[in-house]
Parts: structure tokens; sequence; C-alpha cells
């Protein structure tokens, strides 16, 4: 009877133990990718003992996953009101709060998209021109947007080859896949692909702008490493890799 007591608080030690070892995790979009790997790099650095994992993709997929109980502790949108629907519908544990604005460009790794404008995409040579989703996809949205307001979407409909995020529709371009696409600043930013080819920054006057926020979400609402990590995206190191990213900050 001693034994399977002591047998018993053992398991209960073990199991908190892996309890208190699993990694805080977190859903982002895919414009983070290169600035988030960045933070998470330091963060990991400066706080080993609080285990932190990233996965990117589709705002609006992983806002759907979470409503569908994915086991996500911190989700960070490339459209605010994504995490505010969240908020609403009782699957946050915190404020939604506001992290960047993003900004869309043109961009090829074949041509000079530095020379481009959205009225050169009309020109045939561009047979193929990926934007994301506008489905599910921010920046699919804000493309959409611009290409409306300059009198394209209509005519360039049939050339669209659609990524199912942002980071997908950059790697639709470096693939050949499509000539030139719609992408995220932030990933433009990236020595890698500042290597392959130049952008041109696309007038936020032209599309709604893409302020995206984050929130710690339900399952979260005990995670210490979560709401650590959330103050750590206003440390001045956090907002300067931000920056370097071409993101706007709150606040800037």
């Amino acid at each position: 009877m001693l034994l399977k007591g002591l047998f018993g608080l053992v398991l209960l030690a073990l199991t908190g133990t892996l309890q208190a070892q699993a990694p805080t995790r977190i859903a982002a979009a895919a414009d983070l990718r290169y600035a988030m790997d960045e933070i998470l790099e330091a963060y990991r650095e400066d706080h080993p003992d609080r285990p932190i994992e990233v996965i990117y993709g589709s705002s609006g997929r992983f806002r759907a996953q979470i409503e569908n109980g994915a086991p996500f502790d911190l989700y960070f949108s490339a459209d605010i009101e994504f995490p505010r629907i969240l908020q609403e519908k009782g699957f946050a544990a915190s404020e939604v709060i506001p992290y960047a604005i993003g900004r869309i460009v043109l961009w090829s790794n074949t041509v000079d998209a530095s020379t481009l404008t959205l009225n050169d995409l009309s020109r045939p040579e561009f047979r193929r021109i990926a934007i994301a989703n506008p489905r599910h996809a921010p920046y699919g949205t804000r493309a959409e947007e611009a290409l409306r307001a300059v009198g394209l979407w209509d005519e360039l409909m049939p050339r669209f080859v659609f990524g199912e995020n942002i980071a997908h529709t950059l790697q639709l371009v470096e693939s050949s896949a499509a000539q030139v696409g719609i992408v995220a600043l932030s990933l433009a930013l990236n020595p890698h692909v500042r290597d392959q080819g130049p952008y041109h920054l696309i007038d936020d006057n032209l599309h709604n702008p893409l302020e995206q926020g984050f929130i710690i979400t339900r399952r979260a609402a005990d995670n210490a490493t979560a709401h650590h990590f959330a103050e750590y995206m206003n440390a001045p190191m956090t907002r300067a890799i931000m920056r370097a990213y071409g993101f706007v900050l709150p606040g800037e």
C-alpha cells in the first residue's frame, strides 16, 4: 500500500514536470515569419526556462482553428478584426493588443519590381500574378482592395495565382509559378529575399490599413510564459526587430 502511494506521488510529480516543460504555442500570421524568428531567438536566449514554439500560417484559418479548439496559447493576426472576433466570442484571456501595421509591395525575382507600379501588372509578360487568397488572408484582401482602386481587379482575375498565406505567395514567385506577386514588405526585407530582387512599395492610400493585433487565448489564461511573452513584444529590442522588417509600430 505504501509503495502504491509512493508510486502515485512520483507519477504526479512527473506529470507536473512534463506539463511545466510543455512549450507555449504561438499561431502567427505568415508575414511575421522572419521578424518573429529573430524575436524568438532572442527570447529563448534570455529565457531558456520558458520553452516556446511558433507555427506560421493564414490569420483567417488560425482564427477558425482556435474556435474549434486548436491548442494555441497566443494568436498573432495580420488583421486585428480576427482576434477581436475571438475576444467577443469568449476565446481570449486578454484584451486585443495592437502590435503593428503591415505594408504590401510588388516583388519579383525575375524583373526589377522597383520600376513597376500596379498599372504595369496589365502588361502581357505578367501571365501569372501571385496574391494571397483574399478569402482568409488579410494581405490578399488588401491586395484586392488596391487592385480594385486602380481598376485592374476584374481584368487581372484570370492571371491570379492564389497563395494559402503571404509566405506561400512569396514562394509562388520564387518558384516561378508567377512572374510577380503582391507580398508583405516584412518578407521582402529579409536578406535572402532582398538579394533575389528589389520591391515597389504600394501606396497605402489604395487600401485599408493592415492593422495587426494579438491575444492570449482562453486556454492560456494561467500560462505565465504566454503573459510574459506578451509583455516582451513591447521590449525595445523586440520593437527594433519589428521596425527593421518594415512594420509600423503602435505609438510611432
